[in-house]
C-alpha cells in the first residue's frame, strides 16, 4: 500500500485522534488479531514527513494504521499494485550483450572513453591488449596514433564478438 500525500492525511488523522508516534503504535498492538501490532519506529517511518520517511507499507501495516485513526485504509492509502513494481527513473540492469545497443560515436575513443562505453575498467583493457600482444595479435580496433592508443567502438565490439573474453 501507498500511503496519499506523503502521508499527511495520516498526520492529520493522528492529531485529531490527539494520538502521537507510541501511542498509535500502541493502539495498533490493541487491535493486531496476533497482539504484535507495529513498532513506533515502523510507525514513524510510515507517518514521517523526512528523509526517512517511506511511501510504501504492507497492507497489514496500512489496516492497522487506518483502524487506530478510526478511518478506512482507502483515505490514507492507495493500492500500490497499479504502480511500476521497477523505478523508471534509475538504469535497469543490462542483460549480456545488450550494451552494444548504445549508439556508437562517430570518432575514435580513448581508452578511458572506452572504458566507459564497454562499461569496464581502462585496466582490463590494458589485459586484453597485453594478452593479444602475447598471441603476436593486435587487440581488434586498437590504433596507435603518435604514441597515444586509440579505439574504434565498432571493431572492438566485432572483435569481442568472434573470440570469448580472455
Amino acid at each position: 500500500m501507498r500511503r496519499l500525500d506523503k502521508g499527511a492525511p495520516i498526520r492529520e488523522a493522528m492529531q485529531a485522534a490527539g494520538l502521537d508516534i507510541p501511542r498509535l503504535a500502541a493502539r495498533t498492538k490493541e487491535l493486531d488479531d496476533q497482539g504484535k501490532g507495529l513498532s513506533p519506529a515502523y510507525v514513524g517511518f510510515i507517518v514521517g514527513a523526512g528523509k526517512s520517511a517511506r511511501e510504501e507499507t504492507s497492507k497489514r501495516a496500512a489496516e492497522l494504521i487506518a483502524g487506530a485513526v478510526g478511518l478506512e485504509v482507502i483515505d490514507l492509502f492507495t493500492d500500490a499494485s497499479s504502480t511500476p513494481t521497477e523505478s523508471t527513473s534509475t538504469r535497469t540492469p543490462q542483460i549480456k550483450g545488450a550494451r552494444t545497443d548504445a549508439p556508437l560515436p562517430e570518432q575514435l575513443m580513448d581508452q578511458a572513453e572506452l572504458a566507459r562505453f564497454l562499461r569496464k575498467s581502462t585496466s582490463w583493457i590494458d589485459t586484453q591488449i597485453a594478452a593479444s600482444a602475447k598471441q603476436g595479435r593486435l587487440w581488434p580496433g586498437l590504433i596507435y596514433v603518435g604514441r597515444s592508443r586509440r579505439f574504434d567502438p565498432r571493431a572492438v565490439l566485432t572483435g569481442m564478438r568472434r573470440r570469448p573474453a580472455a
